[in-house]
């Protein structure tokens, strides 16, 4: 639980706990884009799909260090990579030379200990969500798709009995990862290695007690060590990452921590800070090729926003130019994550995107190279179709990456690009990726690849159309909105966006002038089922408030579900999380803790109630037809 007093990006939130860090108590849960993992597995974690008959043909030859599956063997001795390190290179050099990148995902990260201990072989946890074994085939079919660059999540602790001090990792498991890093040595392609979720022992850092943070932190150098010297004589085409999503606000996460939650905000981004520091010292301090390795630093929670916060701090390094910084980007999250948006493209979701991804810039200025660790857009309903304006959304984020020097990793589990066939299942999306490549561009100038970007991204944008937002010289009150499993979501962020909505939601969206009273309303009978199940998500926010009414509170006079009056579970308040939008958090689960006399939050009376960012009881909304705020706007 996240102990901080104001509410951080919405999509920030969203993203935190259905994306690629795994789900918070579910490490079965459904990612962005892939199909469950809980369709394919019994709980004895044993996976029935076809591909994992591979699982017993490979067992004889992992003892001696080769994976076999069908006609596919790669012998531990088939490496592709010489060692050596290239004198001189920088990060934003070898981000240009990263091109475009995916991720094997839930491949080496699935956390399959819950089910099957830390003994297992190890492809018993590679295919534990559901995924085949990994073959070479499947990574040269990356290359010849215009993927440069592979990140390769793994969940460490899979291997390793931390729970008793013992941050040994099983041998036979590092073994399997550098088997995949050969893979994709072999194939040409750079390789991000780096510890993603792994069943949020993260959590321990926000700990209650000094002695499992102490752990946290002798797990974590342990960890990074033994990786540090299995990959010591790699060359600088292998680069490790600091973490994942973890490096946030998950650091008070209670999966394996059951009294984590005690970091403050401003206490998160010290810890993240502090943990970043140690990787790079950890790894420096091993030698060989760890000496002038590129390190990728994983920004604050990865939200772009976050990590352009002044709080977060980029460590010192001993070796010269040899930092990056991972951000992901999975906006807007009902498109891209979730069921609930089946469209993309309006202008104002072009502006969204341009304007964000810029804010990396302020890291290239720097010298750091930027790379975007993951994005992408689920499939339709969950099958080998993309959704809607998929390739639209694809190609100006390509094409932003190529303006200002980023490289875009995908995240993908066997859905865009097929493991089975071993290629992109759509030729519309797969001639951007094979047209973005490094290869493809390789012999072109800087120059001319910026110049194309900005003309593609200038096209695009006069082509979309305008979506209904509202302009800078009006208040307008609406509520956002995500249900439980988030198939239903109207307008969810800081920016009114009412395009950004699961059809068959009418919303009644509300002016507002000055000092009064107003409401504002979502009917959920027109959408698919004809209601809303629950909540995840849920603010009355009113854009440009700040701007137009500072220091106005917002008083909440009645809330009607179902057209009954609901009784609050304690007292809200007011705040801002952009400096423009005021917003009042109805259903905030990733708040934690607030205090009244907190900057930023405003009370006009005080009803001797807790303040919280949860009046309404998420385990007890049940079916939602009719949501209404009927509000005070007060000086």
């Amino acid at each position: 639980m996240r102990k901080d007093w104001t509410a951080a990006a919405v999509l920030l939130a969203v993203t935190l706990g259905i994306t690629a860090c795994g789900n918070s108590g579910n490490p079965s849960s459904p990612e962005a884009g892939q199909t469950s993992a809980a369709e394919s597995v019994t709980a004895e974690g044993s996976s029935e799909t076809e591909e994992t008959e591979t699982v017993e043909e490979s067992t004889a030859a992992e003892e001696n260090g080769t994976e076999q599956n069908g006609q596919n063997a790669v012998a531990a001795g088939d490496n592709a990579d010489d060692g050596s390190l290239r004198e001189g290179l920088t990060a934003l050099e070898v981000t240009e030379l990263m091109g475009n990148g995916i991720n094997l995902g839930n491949t080496m990260e699935a956390y399959g200990r819950i089910w099957l201990g830390t003994g297992a072989r190890p492809t018993e946890y590679e295919t534990c969500w559901g995924q085949p074994v990994t073959t070479q085939e499947m990574l040269d079919g990356m290359k010849a798709a215009g993927f440069d660059t592979l990140r390769l999540p793994v969940a460490w602790t899979n291997a390793m009995n931390f729970e008793t001090g013992d941050y040994t990792i099983d041998k036979a498991y590092l073994d399997r990862v550098e088997e995949i890093v050969r893979y994709a040595r072999n194939a040409g392609m750079y390789v991000i290695i780096n510890d993603h979720w792994d069943g949020g022992w993260w959590g321990m850092f926000g700990s209650a007690s000094q002695e499992t943070r102490d752990g946290a932190m002798e797990l974590y150098k342990a960890m990074w060590t033994q990786i540090g010297e299995r990959f010591k004589e790699y060359s600088d085409y292998v680069i490790f990452e600091s973490g994942n999503e973890e490096l946030g606000h998950r650091l008070n996460d209670t999966d394996i921590a059951t009294d984590s939650g005690t970091l403050s905000d401003s206490d998160c981004y010290t810890v993240a800070n502090r943990i970043n520091q140690a990787f790079v010292d950890t790894i420096r301090g091993l030698g060989g090729n760890n000496s002038q390795r590129f390190l990728l630093i994983a920004g604050f929670n990865t939200d772009i926003k976050g990590t352009c916060n002044s709080r977060f701090k980029m460590p010192e390094d001993t070796a010269e130019n040899k930092l990056l910084i991972s951000v992901h980007y999975y906006e807007p999250s009902g498109y891209c994550i979730n069921s609930s948006i089946a469209a993309w493209g309006t202008r104002q979701e072009y502006d969204t995107m341009n304007d964000t991804l810029a804010l990396m810039k302020s890291f290239t200025d720097k010298g750091y190279g930027v790379i975007i660790g993951e994005y992408g857009v689920r499939m339709k309903d969950n099958v080998s179709e993309p959704k809607d304006n998929t390739g639209d959304y694809v190609r100006n984020l390509l094409n932003n990456c190529d303006l200002y020097g980023y490289c875009p990793v995908l995240w993908d589990c066997n859905n865009l690009y097929s493991r089975i066939d071993c290629k992109i299942v759509s030729p519309e999306i797969a001639e951007l990726y094979t047209g973005h490549s490094r290869d493809t561009e390789a012999d072109r100038s800087r120059e001319d690849v910026t110049a194309q970007a900005r003309r593609e991204m200038d096209a695009d944008y006069g082509n979309a159309g305008d979506g209904v937002g509202v302009d800078d010289d009006t208040a307008l009150a609406w509520i956002m909105y995500g249900s439980g499993d988030w198939s239903v979501q109207y307008s969810v962020g800081d920016t009114y966006a009412p395009f950004s909505a699961t059809a068959g939601i009418a919303a009644t969206d509300v002016e507002v002038t000055g000092e009064g009273t107003y409401t504002a309303a979502l009917d959920f009978t027109g959408v698919s089922g004809g209601h809303a199940q629950g909540v995840a998500f849920s603010a009355l926010a009113i854009a440009n408030g700040e701007k137009l009414f500072p220091g106005y509170c917002i008083d909440i006079q009645e809330i009607l579900i179902n057209g009954e009056p609901y009784e609050l579970r304690g007292q809200p308040y007011t705040c801002s999380d952009d400096g423009n939008t005021t917003r009042v958090n109805l259903y905030n689960a990733w708040v934690g803790q607030v205090q009244q006399g907190h900057p930023g939050v405003r009370v006009r009376e005080h009803s001797g109630l807790d303040l919280t960012a949860c009046v309404l009881d998420g385990e007890t909304l049940g079916n939602i037809e009719t949501l209404s705020v009927t509000f005070s706007y007060v000086k």
